[in-house]
């Protein structure tokens, strides 16, 4: 669990920086927290501003470094434009280019990479060549105190309420948020949802611990993955009450149905939380993580279809 006050303190160094997301009712039972709607798109600039601007001017004096498919990496290169350093983002090289496009607008210079040796960079907290300050886009837990601000706001426009569900993908929103709800709301529950051909988390808590999945990439490139991060299983029996596994087609229809009715662009990890509340009768706050989609996924998901 991180702790409350460094949250909070997190929170002092984002300062007016990041957007204060709007919580909306989508039903009688479901609100909707859009974090899609950040300056990057993502709830990943919090993060990634809490961790830069937290370390000092010699840490950061050879640029920073992190490994993201899309999202963190543009929080990481608004947060290195912003201090005046170089950024590096080590990606797999079939990360899609809606996100790393925006990267390169932000000045940030990508390393492509297979998606083992970008798992491998996680791993190792480093990549081979690159020596700036690096920022891992989980495990930092600068970065999952930045995370934990979603929480706090949560809490604070909302009275009373059940359950918050988090898209998983490496861990660290969920650590964030869940650490700053259960502080302030203990009896709050805390419910995770990845994509069925990508749910180590799932997998984990049916089996009592990490096991081997049959991972498949989809569309909902944001959230998911092949494995557990290697210190993200024990938080996750800290924290999380419950992990779900959706469906990719649910997922199609939730970023539908943020369309038609919240009228939100929401990629497919963004629509996870959604897609995972529907199937629930408690009161949920589904967090939309972000909205950073390709124009041809989001056409063909318009049209019905599941990409």
């Amino acid at each position: 669990m991180i702790p409350l006050d460094e949250i909070r303190r997190a929170r002092e160094r984002l300062g007016d920086d990041v957007l204060r997301t709007p919580l909306v009712r989508l039903d009688e039972r479901i609100w909707l927290k859009l974090e899609c709607l950040q300056p990057i798109g993502s709830f990943k600039l919090r993060g990634a501003l809490s961790a830069v601007r937290a370390a000092s001017p010699a840490e950061l004096a050879g640029g920073v470094v992190t490994a993201s498919a899309g999202n963190m990496a543009q929080g990481v290169a608004w947060a290195a434009r912003e201090a005046g350093v170089r950024a590096w983002v080590v990606a797999p090289e079939d990360a899609p280019w809606a996100k790393l496009d925006a990267v390169e607008r932000l000045g940030g210079e990508i390393i492509p990479v297979s998606h083992e040796a970008w798992w491998q960079a996680m791993v190792d907290r480093r990549y081979e060549g690159v020596d700036g300050l690096f920022v891992h886009p989980v495990e930092d837990e600068l970065v999952m105190a930045g995370n934990g601000t979603v929480g706090l706001e949560i809490v604070e426009d909302l009275d009373t309420f059940d359950t918050v569900i988090t898209p998983w993908g490496g861990g660290g929103l969920t650590t964030g948020i869940a650490s700053a709800v259960k502080a302030l709301r203990p009896s709050v529950r805390i419910v995770t949802a990845e994509p069925e051909t990508a749910a180590p988390l799932a997998a984990a808590m049916r089996a009592g611990g990490p096991t081997e999945i049959e991972f498949r990439p989809s569309f909902v490139d944001g959230a998911g993955g092949r494995a557990l991060l290697p210190t993200m299983w024990e938080r996750a029996q800290e924290l999380v009450d419950e992990a779900v596994a959706v469906p990719l087609d649910e997922v199609a229809d939730a970023m539908r149905l943020l369309a038609a009715r919240a009228h939100v662009v929401a990629e497919g990890a963004g629509a996870l939380a959604l897609a995972a509340a529907r199937h629930r009768e408690d009161r949920c706050v589904c967090v939309v993580s972000g909205g950073n989609v390709d124009a041809a996924v989001l056409a063909k998901v318009l049209l019905g279809e599941t990409p």
